[in-house]
């Protein structure tokens, strides 16, 4: 139990903005200098890592939530929303750059998938934020293989084996159903596509 405990603190959801900002700017052709690339870094963990966090220990301080695992889709609802806020505030700051637009759009694809995830409370269901996680993250490099006509093959095996791994861990401490975490993945990797064809569309 410790190892999955291990896997689901390590890829804490929170994370998966600040990793893919990361694998966006470590990995696509330079077309920004080391300056700019650590503000956006910065920014990014600022925005989503850091001031969710103190959200969070706000929710806390007035009893809106029993702990940070957020059990319940109660205790989800609000949380849930300000992510949705952040990080669409997150993408029209970057887009207002002009020089990370394929990055910008990946939080709007995070906002997207929130969404939906905000809806399906209305169904009882309580979509893993993990593999949703990791799911956009997927997504992500997915895009950006074939935008910059580069070979990801390998990460992105790496990755679809690492969702197998997360998604193990919040099975294996019952955080989730099988249902739950696979809608995850999914809205996860599918509103990054979705998001990336929405960018496409207005440029044609």
């Amino acid at each position: 139990m410790l190892f999955y405990k291990f896997i689901s603190y390590i890829f804490h959801p929170l994370l998966f903005s600040f990793i893919g900002s990361f694998l966006y700017l470590f990995l696509t052709p330079k077309h920004i200098s080391k300056k700019q690339e650590y503000i956006i870094l910065l920014v990014v963990f600022i925005s989503t890592y850091i001031l969710p966090l103190f959200f969070l220990l706000i929710l806390k301080q007035f009893k809106l939530i029993k702990n940070y695992h957020l059990e319940t889709i109660n205790e989800r609802k609000f949380p849930v929303i300000f992510f949705i806020v952040l990080s669409i505030m997150v993408g029209k700051m970057l887009m207002k750059t002009q020089i990370v637009d394929l990055l910008a759009y990946s939080f709007f694809g995070i906002a997207f998938a929130l969404s939906i995830t905000y809806l399906l409370f209305k169904y009882n269901i309580k979509t893993s934020l993990h593999t949703l996680g990791i799911g956009g993250i997927t997504g992500f490099v997915v895009i950006m293989s074939y935008e910059y006509q580069l070979n990801f093959n390998l990460l992105i095996a790496c990755l679809f084996i690492l969702s197998g791994i997360i998604a193990l861990s919040r099975l294996k401490l019952e955080a989730h159903t099988p249902k739950e975490i696979y809608i995850g993945f999914l809205i996860g990797f599918l509103t990054q596509i979705g998001s990336y064809l929405f960018a496409l569309s207005r440029y044609m």
